[in-house]
């Protein structure tokens, strides 16, 4: 089944950005809209504390399991929003840099936010996503 997400980029914008600038699905595609990822242990306990990159490592697993659940795969991700509560820039990019590993060739359109504070105890990252899928007939 061909891939139902179209990564955009451009020739006129900077190529620093790793990632595309835009994404398309057509319009038969059925859109799936994630709730926040979050690096939740099984216990409820958040993991990785501390850790940046290890929580959006685990934030990233949460994301592929819950797009699985609703019958779709990273590939499907159309974009992503990236919260890290940190103001330092270089906890946002190692957080970033842990999702843009993951998500490997498929690089969706995305928004690093860092921000005050995140829902549970000792939680400094959280992924939001957006997915595109055609249902077989």
């Amino acid at each position: 089944m061909p891939k139902t997400v179209t990564l955009i980029r451009s020739a006129t914008l900077s190529d620093v950005a790793e990632y595309a600038y835009a994404a398309t699905a057509p319009s038969d595609a059925r859109l799936i809209f994630l709730a926040g990822a979050c690096p939740l242990n099984p216990d409820g306990s958040t993991a990785a504390a501390g850790d940046y990159a290890g929580q959006a490592r685990v934030a990233f697993d949460t994301m592929r399991t819950a797009l699985a659940n609703a019958g779709a795969a990273v590939d499907d991700v159309i974009s992503t929003r990236v919260l890290v509560a940190s103001s330092r820039q270089a906890d946002l990019v190692a957080a970033w840099e842990a999702v843009r590993d993951r998500f490997g060739e498929h690089d969706p359109p995305s928004t690093l936010f860092g921000v005050t504070v995140l829902g549970y105890d000792d939680q400094l990252v959280e992924i939001e996503a957006v997915a595109a899928v055609r249902d077989p007939a």
